[in-house]
C-alpha cells in the first residue's frame, strides 16, 4: 500500500537516500571506526594517541613515523625516506607523497665501481657514501601542513617521550643488534646506547636515546625545515662528511617532496591504487594483475594457479629491470606497461604446462652472480587513510650514526643500478633508467596500496625489498578471495623476481604435490629458511561495517581497531 499523498515525497526521498547509501562509492562511506597496523605496538599506540586527541589519519601517520624512528630503527628513521599513499575522504582525493631519498649533487654514475670497473664490495651498503639525501622529515612536514589537523609538536610528542623514557629490547631487535655489533662498537656515541659491555643487550633492557630525543624536540619547536636548513642540517652535513660522505648544505636545502598521481588499475571489478615511480611497486602489481585477469584462478588446480602467479611476477619484475627509474629523469612507457592489451601480449607467452626461463625473456642480459624497511596502515573514522612505507634500506641502514643527532644514515644509494645487469643488495638488476645521477631518486620496490572492491577496502603494504610487490600481490588476491586481515598477513608466501631465476617459497607455502608439479614445469625451487616481510593490513567490510587490523605474525607489531 502506497503512503498517503502528504507523506509521498518524504517516502520517495527515504527510498532514494536508502538506495544511495548502499550505492555510495568507497570515497563517501564512513567506517565509524579508526584502525592502525604497524610493526611496533608502541608505534600503533602512538597513532591511536593522536587519533584520540582529535587528529586524523594523516596526523596519526606523522606520529607513527616518528615513533618507528625511535622504536624500530632497524627499518626506518628520520634520515631515511619513503612513500605515503593518501586517500582524503572529504573529496575522494588519492595522492602519493614521494619522500624518497635523492642522490647528493656530488654523486656520479660510477661512484661505487673500482679500478676494474666492478662494484667495490660493501661500498654502497656500509659507508657514508651509501646515504641518499633524506626525505622522511619533509614528507612528515607536508602531511601536517597540507592534510593534518594538529600541530607538528603534538604529533611528535609520543616519539619524544619514547626516546626519553626508553623501550624494552625485543627478541627481533636483540638479534639485529647482535648482527650489527661490530659496527656499533666502533662508534663512541652508538655503543653506550645499543650495546652492553660490547654485546647485544639482554631481552627487556631499556633503550633510551637522549640525542635522538633532542633532535625530535628541536624539530617539534622549529619545524622540519630545521633538518634541511637549520642547526640540525649543519650538524648533519658536518657529521656525514666526517664519516666520509658527500652531503652538502645545498643538497639538504634543495630537497623537496613531490606529490604524484598513483598508479590505478582494475582487476575483476576491484580498483587498485598503488605507488607510482620512482616506486616500481604499483606498475609491477597492476601489470601482474592484468596478466592474471585473463584466467579464472578459482577454477584452476593449486599448482597451476601458483604457476600463473609466478609467471606474472617474473614478467613484471623483468619490466621493472628494463624500464623503470625516477620519472623526473627518465621517460617510461607507464601507460603501456599497465594497459590490458600489453598484459594480453604477455599472457600469450605463458604456457600452462611449462615455465619460461627468465633468460628467454628479452631484457637485462648479464645474470646475477635479506631486507628491512617498515610499513604502517591507518584508517580514521571519517574514511581518511594512509598506507605508509618508510625505510633506511637495510638493517639500521648503513649502521652509521651522525654524531650529535642520534640518527642512523640510510644506505639507499644501493638501490640504484651501479652497473647494468649487476644485482644490488636485494639481487635486483637494473638498467640505465636507474643509474646514479645527481639529484635523482633511486628506484624502489615499496608498494603501499589501497584495494577497493564491491566487498570492501584493504589498506596494505610491507617491508621486504624485492619481495614487497609479490607480497602485496598475494595479499590482494587473498583479500579478493574473501580472506580476513589476520588470514592475509599470516598466509605463507612464494616469490619470483625475474633474476635470479629461482622460485623461493616459505615453509608450508607449497605442498609436496605442488613442488613436484612446479619442478616438472621447469622451475628451480628454493625453500627459505625463514619467512620474509612484515605485512600490515587493515580491512573494512562495507556490508557489515566491520573494520579489522592485523600485523604480520612474522614480526612483533600490532593491529588495533578503536
Amino acid at each position: 500500500m502506497m503512503p498517503a499523498p502528504r507523506y509521498r515525497i518524504a517516502f520517495i526521498w527515504f527510498v532514494v537516500l536508502a538506495f544511495a547509501a548502499n550505492a555510495l562509492p568507497a570515497a563517501e562511506r564512513l567506517p565509524g571506526k579508526s584502525a592502525v597496523a604497524s610493526a611496533s605496538p608502541l608505534a600503533t599506540a602512538a597513532g591511536h594517541e593522536i587519533l584520540a586527541k582529535g587528529g586524523n589519519a594523516f596526523d596519526a601517520a606523522v606520529a607513527i613515523t616518528a615513533a618507528l624512528a625511535v622504536v624500530y630503527p632497524t627499518g626506518s628513521g628520520l634520515a631515511g625516506g619513503g612513500f605515503y599513499l593518501l586517500h582524503r575522504a572529504s573529496d575522494g582525493r588519492d595522492v602519493m607523497i614521494d619522500a624518497r631519498e635523492k642522490a647528493p649533487a656530488a654523486a656520479s654514475r660510477d661512484m661505487f665501481l673500482g679500478p676494474d670497473g666492478n662494484p667495490v664490495p660493501g661500498l654502497s651498503l656500509n659507508s657514508a657514501l651509501a646515504a641518499g639525501i633524506a626525505g622522511e622529515p619533509a614528507g612528515m612536514e607536508h602531511l601536517v601542513k597540507e592534510y593534518g589537523r594538529l600541530p607538528l609538536a603534538v604529533s611528535l610528542a609520543p616519539a619524544i617521550r619514547l626516546a626519553h623514557e626508553g623501550f624494552p629490547v625485543s627478541p627481533h631487535l636483540r638479534a639485529v643488534i647482535e648482527y650489527k655489533r661490530e659496527v656499533f662498537a666502533k662508534q663512541k656515541e652508538v655503543a653506550p646506547i645499543w650495546l652492553r659491555k660490547g654485546a647485544a643487550p639482554a631481552l627487556g633492557t631499556v633503550i633510551r636515546q637522549p640525542q635522538l630525543a633532542r633532535t625530535l624536540e628541536t624539530l617539534a619547536k622549529h619545524g622540519m625545515r630545521d633538518f634541511y636548513e637549520g642547526a640540525i642540517a649543519r650538524r648533519l652535513v658536518a657529521g656525514v662528511r666526517k664519516l666520509g660522505g658527500i652531503w652538502t648544505a645545498e643538497d639538504l636545502a634543495a630537497y623537496r617532496i613531490v606529490e604524484r598521481a598513483p598508479i590505478v588499475g582494475d582487476y575483476r571489478g576491484a580498483r587498485i591504487i598503488s605507488a607510482p615511480p620512482p616506486s616500481s611497486g604499483g606498475i609491477v602489481l597492476v601489470e601482474a594483475l592484468n596478466i592474471l585477469s585473463g584466467y579464472d584462478l578459482a577454477q584452476l588446480d593449486s599448482a597451476t594457479r601458483k604457476h600463473l602467479i609466478i609467471a606474472s611476477m617474473r614478467r613484471g619484475h623483468r619490466d621493472r629491470a628494463v624500464w623503470l627509474g625516477d620519472p623526473d629523469f627518465v621517460e617510461m612507457p607507464v601507460a603501456e606497461l599497465i594497459h590490458p592489451y600489453y598484459a594480453a601480449g604477455l599472457r600469450a607467452s605463458i604456457r600452462l604446462d611449462r615455465a619460461m626461463p627468465s633468460a628467454e625473456l628479452p631484457g637485462i642480459l648479464p645474470a646475477p652472480q635479506g631486507p628491512q624497511t617498515t610499513h604502517f596502515s591507518v584508517l580514521d573514522a571519517e574514511g581518511n587513510r594512509v598506507a605508509g612505507t618508510i625505510t633506511l634500506n637495510f638493517l639500521f641502514g648503513s649502521g652509521l650514526v651522525v654524531p650529535g643527532t642520534g640518527l642512523f644514515l640510510n644506505n639507499e644509494m644501493d638501490d640504484f643500478s651501479k652497473k647494468a645487469g649487476v644485482p644490488n643488495g636485494f639481487q635486483l638488476v637494473g638498467n640505465a633508467a636507474n643509474e646514479i645521477a645527481p639529484g635523482k631518486r633511486m628506484l624502489s620496490s615499496m608498494t603501499p596500496t589501497f584495494i577497493e572492491s564491491p566487498r570492501g577496502l584493504m589498506i596494505a603494504g610491507s617491508p621486504g625489498g624485492s619481495y614487497i610487490t609479490g607480497m602485496v600481490l598475494l595479499a590482494t588476491l587473498d583479500f579478493l578471495d574473501g580472506r580476513s586481515a589476520a588470514e592475509i598477513v599470516a598466509a605463507p608466501r612464494i616469490h619470483h623476481q625475474y633474476l635470479p631465476d629461482v622460485l623461493q617459497y616459505e615453509r608450508d607455502a607449497l605442498t609436496p604435490n605442488e613442488i613436484e608439479s612446479l619442478t616438472k614445469r621447469g622451475y628451480t625451487l628454493r625453500e627459505s629458511k625463514r619467512g620474509w616481510g612484515n605485512l600490515q593490513v587493515i580491512t573494512w567490510d562495507y556490508a557489515s561495517g566491520r573494520v579489522d587490523a592485523a600485523s604480520d605474525p612474522r614480526g612483533e607489531g600490532e593491529g588495533q581497531v578503536y
